[in-house]
């Protein structure tokens, strides 16, 4: 059944309400506070074809309505219009991001920022080695044997990592090595670098071949080949912020999948392409312990690139254009901070 205008704004108003009020929405109060033009009667009618339609409950007899996880997904979908950020709002998220010094502390100061804004439960990924290209290679000689391997990429993550030379190493010959890496890396994506990491061999003078060798062997092994995805968490304490009722008592599932990496980059990290914004409504999580949750996500990258995710999670009743309008915008001076880099 398609619900008419009149209906949708009924259902708009309930879910606007409700995440304001934390309580159940009755008609007379929904005419009080809301231009619907009709009587509460007629909302009465509207609230219980809703309710019908799946869109509402009725948590108990003679209560208002709430929205069900079906409701929320319309209003996300149809009706909710987003908040756009005040001058001032856009200012602090400026200013509390651009005193960042390094990639660690941008991820910090952005989770940190996500919670405060949203007083949700924020997740950052790291910038993803496999998304990111490298900006130069640095070997520095440690002793005749010994070499230090620094890899720098795009979006600031520093991979370093102590390699022993099978033979004695000159200072020329680290300065050709370190030549020879750079003219094949620099630009290329990590996960097209194994075939040109493994042509490095070849390219190097007859000399400095075993030693090109030993040093192929660590990028593929401990860079190309790295799959450790990091996260950050800020905000857990947000949880109870609007109470433990919010989450029907399973508060601690929720905190114990939130202990889960695997979890969090399931939800956070990054898979399209582009900066598409992702609204996971209850279920649609597909994570048991999760289902009374929502998950408000999207990518983040200098320029058109994404190299990783982040978002909130929180209640099903949280303020989703105000939450969506404020991971955008973070997500976008954080990209604009990597493509500065």
């Amino acid at each position: 059944m398609a619900l008419d205008e009149r209906k949708l704004d009924v259902l708009r108003a309930i879910v606007e309400d409700y995440v304001a009020t934390r309580e159940p929405v009755g008609s007379k109060a929904l005419v009080e506070r809301h231009n619907l033009r009709v009587s509460p009667a007629t909302v009465r009618n509207d609230m219980a074809v809703l309710e019908e339609e799946g869109y509402l409950r009725q948590p108990h007899t003679s209560a208002g309505r709430v929205p069900t996880d079906r409701g929320y997904r319309l209003f996300v979908d149809k009706l909710s219009r987003i908040k756009p950020l005040s001058p001032a709002e856009r200012r602090a998220i400026e200013r509390f991001l651009l005193g960042a010094v390094d990639l660690d502390d941008v991820v910090h100061r952005a989770v940190r920022l996500l919670a405060q804004l949203t007083r949700q439960v924020a997740v950052v990924q790291y910038p993803s080695l496999a998304r990111s290209s490298v900006r130069h290679l640095e070997l520095v000689l440690m002793s005749t044997t010994r070499l230090m391997l620094v890899m720098i990429t795009d979006t600031g993550r520093v991979e370093q990592r102590l390699v022993e030379m099978p033979c004695t190493i000159t200072t020329d010959g680290v300065l050709e090595l370190r030549r020879v890496i750079n003219q094949k890396l620099v630009g290329n994506r990590l996960i097209d670098a194994p075939d040109l990491v493994q042509a490095l061999v070849e390219e190097i003078t007859p000399p400095l071949r075993a030693q090109m060798s030993t040093l192929s062997t660590v990028l593929l092994e401990t860079l190309v080949e790295h799959s450790d995805e990091r996260i950050a968490l800020a905000g857990t304490a947000n949880l109870t912020r609007g109470g433990i009722l919010d989450f029907q008592g399973c508060l601690r599932p929720i905190l114990e999948a939130l202990e889960e990496e695997v979890i969090l980059l399931k939800l956070f990290g990054a898979v399209e392409p582009t900066c598409i914004t992702r609204v996971k409504i209850g279920d649609e999580n597909g994570i048991e312990d999760l289902r009374a949750t929502s998950v408000v996500s999207t990518g983040y990258g200098p320029g058109a690139t994404v190299v990783g995710g982040m978002g909130v999670l929180g209640p099903t009743r949280m303020d989703y254009p105000g939450t969506i309008a404020t991971v955008r915008a973070v997500a976008r001076y954080v990209g604009d901070l990597l493509a500065q880099a």
